[in-house]
């Protein structure tokens, strides 16, 4: 099977020399770097070429990547029924530069990459629609963003008195406290004291 891969990247390398950055095979799967502004003639070459028939896109995804300066991997998944083989793509972005929109080769990336702009920030140029998807209309942020707090800005409940939703700062009952469950000075009594003392 990694032979197989491996001639099928090298096809794909020789066909878009320009357009690939570079190639390996993780978990299985043949992984393409692209560059951002190729993806439409690399996802159509895919798309069309005998050898290839990546036919069904499988999902667009995000990735995180803070420290660098384009911080983040647009990846899109797509799979051959003909070859029976996925194969996955990443390109580079940042919070400014827009990515191609791939919904006019696969109209079905519309809320993948409605998603990824709801999580991430991930913009994308040329989109139809391009608006949040799972959050509320008034979200503050991009919820997978490894810079985003783990509670959140604001907490959202029902009001029976006004029946609408309210939207409220986050109030913590406790003050985040950091455990260390080997002091002593704890006072917590954890499965194996009881030898210790014994």
């Amino acid at each position: 099977m990694s032979q197989s891969l491996d001639d099928l990247g090298a096809h794909i390398a020789a066909s878009m020399t320009s357009a690939i950055t570079g190639q390996g095979i993780a978990f299985g799967e043949l992984t393409l770097n692209a560059k951002a502004d190729q993806i439409h003639t690399v996802l159509t070459f895919l798309r069309d070429d005998p050898r290839c028939r990546f036919t069904t896109l499988i999902d667009i995804c995000g990735v995180d990547y803070p420290e660098r300066s384009k911080r983040f991997d647009v990846v899109y998944h797509l799979l051959s029924m003909h070859l029976n083989q996925r194969i996955r793509i990443k390109i580079e972005t940042d919070e400014e530069a827009a990515a191609p929109s791939v919904a006019s080769i696969f109209p079905c990336a519309d809320w993948f990459e409605r998603e990824a702009f709801d999580m991430y920030g991930i913009l994308f140029s040329n989109h139809p629609d391009l608006r949040r998807l799972l959050t509320d209309y008034g979200f503050q942020g991009w919820p997978l963003r490894k810079d985003f707090p783990l509670s959140g800005h604001v907490e959202v409940r029902y009001d029976a008195e006004q029946q609408r939703v309210v939207y409220e700062p986050l109030k913590l009952t406790q003050a985040f406290r950091n455990f260390d469950f080997l002091s002593p000075w704890e006072g917590m009594t954890l499965p194996g004291d009881e030898k210790a003392n014994g």
